[in-house]
């Protein structure tokens, strides 16, 4: 029984790394062992980079683990990624991680894919190192959709331009938020439109200010509270990303309205699921102006999710209409 292994940081777990992971897996069946993802925290590059930005993950580690699961890898080894680890010559890192701590039958990686110091294991120096040590190494093209390579970081232009739709199709499913809902202002009220304020649950990718139409799946009842007969529903809603500018804010909140719902959610769990970007954020010359905007965004997203299917029970790998 061997098993098949795959190396990257997987953030996102877009199309391309769906590609690499179904290859794991088949390989794993054919070898009657385990697939298991070998992946590292901190990201490399805020590691090796000294002047790199950390960027919020476009999937935090539990959200990765969960996922991965849900595809059937048997297991995720997260590395601590030091200058020390990435110093290692290609065969010290094999041998150490991966040779030492499993059973390799495949490694299976991305066709650009490199490891060790300076990167100097590249595809033909793994097959040659795989060899001398009983493993073989499977290189699975890059996908691309529309013209260009999916990759993480062309996920996250997505993202900053407010193409939500865009970055789900190279997800293979929508891009989503989880948070918990706490008390706000109660602004969206006063004008019309009850909002929720959420507080992420971990720390992840926020898309570009402005309104977006989205699904919103409410999870189980606070403990001590009634189920609302909600939990598990997924409903239509339209999300704000923004400072408030109109009210002068400067710190950016995450505010969804549910449309045709009420009650009251604070302490609930809601997990977000971006369909398209409907605006801007914009500032309004007074709060009758902003309402009457507010109520056009609630028809704009009665249009723009009217033709797609409700999704789902909730799953980290619901697909993208």
């Amino acid at each position: 029984m061997k098993d098949a292994l795959t190396i990257g940081v997987f953030d996102g777990l877009h199309l391309g790394h769906r590609d690499i992971l179904a290859r794991a897996l088949d390989r794993a069946k054919q070898g009657g062992g385990r697939c298991i993802v070998v992946s590292f925290d901190p990201h490399p590059d805020l590691v090796l980079a000294p002047s790199f930005c950390a960027l919020a993950p476009l999937t935090p580690l539990p959200e990765k683990r969960e996922m991965l699961r849900a595809l059937g890898v048997d297991a995720l080894e997260v590395l601590p990624f030091t200058r020390e680890l990435a110093s290692l010559a290609p065969e010290d890192f094999v041998d150490r991680h991966l040779v030492a701590a499993f059973d390799p039958g495949w490694l299976v990686v991305g066709e650009n894919f490199a490891l060790g110091a300076g990167r100097a294991g590249n595809i033909r120096r793994l097959a040659a190192i795989g060899s001398l040590r009983g493993f073989k190494v499977d290189a699975v093209p890059l996908r691309e959709a529309e013209g260009s390579v999916v990759s993480s970081s062309r996920i996250r232009e997505a993202l900053d331009a407010g193409r939500v739709a865009d970055a789900g199709r190279w997800l293979g499913r929508r891009y989503a938020l989880a948070g918990t809902v706490v008390r706000g202002e109660a602004i969206g009220r006063t004008l019309g439109s009850p909002t929720a304020n959420l507080r992420l649950l971990e720390e992840k990718y926020v898309p570009a200010h402005g309104i977006y139409a989205v699904w919103v799946r409410i999870a189980d009842a606070v403990a001590g509270e009634a189920d609302e007969g909600v939990a598990g529903a997924s409903l239509a809603g339209a999300m704000s990303i923004g400072v408030r500018p109109t009210f002068g804010g400067q710190v950016p909140t995450l505010e969804v309205h549910l449309l045709d719902w009420s009650g009251d959610l604070v302490g609930r769990t809601l997990t977000v699921e971006f369909v398209d970007w409907l605006r801007p954020e914009r500032k309004y010359e007074n709060a009758a102006a902003l309402a009457e905007a507010i109520a056009a965004d609630v028809e704009e997203t009665r249009v723009r999710l009217a033709n797609l299917r409700r999704p789902a029970p909730w799953g980290p790998l619901a697909p993208a209409e």
